[in-house]
């Protein structure tokens, strides 16, 4: 199997050190970057599985890295960091961070997340195991990670393509939060409360409802959770449908 492939992006040189030589031994290739410039060059050579992201950098914010990764190519981000307050996990998240630690960390926490995040890349690879979703006005396509709306494509950050693919897939299931955070981040501790559940939502709300007060897809089951349904259409069955 192909050693994964981390980028470690941190304006501390004892951290980036610190991190490349512990990811290391654990069996993956890892590359370094002390600016937010950096690391956007290096996102395209290296071509990293997951970018363990500082948001303390020299010359631009980590929050705006983020965006720009996830604009470009909708890269796996760990975000590392000494901010600890909820608006800055949920601002990370909003940009389509996948999960948050703060410092100081204990490495083998480190390993566990960026763990936790590559095995969701490596379950969705096979593709013959995950069916297309057609509904009325909405198409998921997880070979091309695709998600066509009223006949356009929706941009989706990658977490948000899993999010909705999860709830999509049990048309009228009820998920808890910390049920979506366990199958979605496949992490039991999460890092963050479970309000990033709702930011995601929130995303995906605004990208695919045609009226976010009234959401007819992502429906709040209030006091649990939240559930999808299909576009209404009474005489419609949604279908599963295997990628060709």
């Amino acid at each position: 199997m192909t050693a994964s492939r981390i980028l470690v992006v941190d304006d501390e040189l004892s951290i980036r050190s610190l991190l490349q030589r512990y990811l290391q031994r654990q069996g993956y290739l890892v590359e370094t970057a002390e600016t937010g410039t950096l690391a956007l060059e290096r996102l395209h050579s290296f071509q990293p599985n997951l970018v363990v992201l500082d948001l303390n950098l020299p010359d631009m914010s980590g929050y705006e890295v983020c965006q720009r990764m996830q604009q470009e190519t909708g890269v796996y981000v760990l975000m590392l960091t000494s901010r600890v307050s909820t608006a800055d996990r949920l601002q990370g998240f909003h940009l389509g961070a996948d999960d948050y630690l703060t410092k100081p960390f204990q490495l083998p926490e480190v390993s566990a997340r960026v763990a936790a995040i590559l095995r969701r890349q490596r379950i969705k690879a096979p593709v013959e195991c995950a069916p297309s979703l057609t509904f009325p006005s909405l198409r998921i396509d997880p070979e091309s990670r695709q998600v066509v709306r009223h006949h356009k494509v929706v941009p989706l950050t990658a977490l948000e393509f899993d999010l909705l693919y999860t709830l999509a897939r049990y048309p009228g299931r009820v998920w808890r939060r910390n049920e979506l955070i366990q199958e979605v981040w496949e992490f039991n501790q999460h890092s963050g409360d479970e309000r990033v559940v709702d930011v995601h939502i929130g995303q995906i709300r605004k990208k695919l409802e045609l009226d976010t007060s009234q959401p007819e897809m992502i429906l709040t089951v209030r006091g649990v959770g939240y559930k999808f349904e299909p576009p209404a259409n009474p005489e419609f069955t949604p279908a599963l449908s295997q990628s060709p």
